[in-house]
């Protein structure tokens, strides 16, 4: 049931970090194109710059739990594996719990922030939308890398054959 929660998850992750990549890189074009040949109409397309900043916030912070799992975060493999067995679950288990506090940590922070942000009515100033939508995703990201950790701990982890084949995507 966890194995089938999770690949659902991974699913949904990968669907929402494509998408919104493909819609900024349609955008990014649509304004290089503008800004290039119809300098005149520059100004209305202004507010791609903004959603850059959104969208890539988003994709940073949605994008952290799907890099552990893939094992694309730095990792000092070298110096853990120079240890015993013993001592490298020591070690990995130290690293997976602290990053697990952590993470719980920053998800706080970034709630508290993101709350105090819609408290106060913030607005971006091109999109006119509520600051919260950059904001948000802090708390998410990091309570999905939480989740990460947690799993790793618990000993619930891809598959080696599923990392690799995933990471090619």
């Amino acid at each position: 049931m966890i194995e089938a929660a999770l690949r659902g998850l991974r699913r949904v992750e990968r669907a929402l970090l494509a998408g919104i990549l493909l819609v900024l890189s349609a955008a990014f074009v649509v304004n290089i194109a503008v800004r290039s040949l119809l300098p005149a109409y520059a100004s209305t397309f202004a507010w791609i710059d903004e959603f850059g900043v959104f969208a890539l916030a988003w994709v940073v912070f949605l994008g952290l739990g799907l890099a552990l799992e893939r094992r694309q975060h730095i990792a000092m493999t070298a110096l853990r594996e120079s240890f015993g067995p013993a001592a490298q679950r020591a070690v990995t288990i130290g690293v997976n719990l602290v990053g697990l506090l952590f993470c719980l940590y920053l998800a706080k922070l970034g709630f508290d922030i993101a709350r105090l942000v819609a408290r106060s009515g913030q607005i971006s100033p091109i999109l006119n939308v509520s600051m919260v939508w950059l904001y948000a995703v802090v708390p998410l990201g990091f309570l999905l890398l939480a989740l990460r950790y947690l799993l790793l701990l618990c000993g619930v982890a891809p598959p080696p054959a599923e990392v690799s084949a995933e990471s090619q995507l």
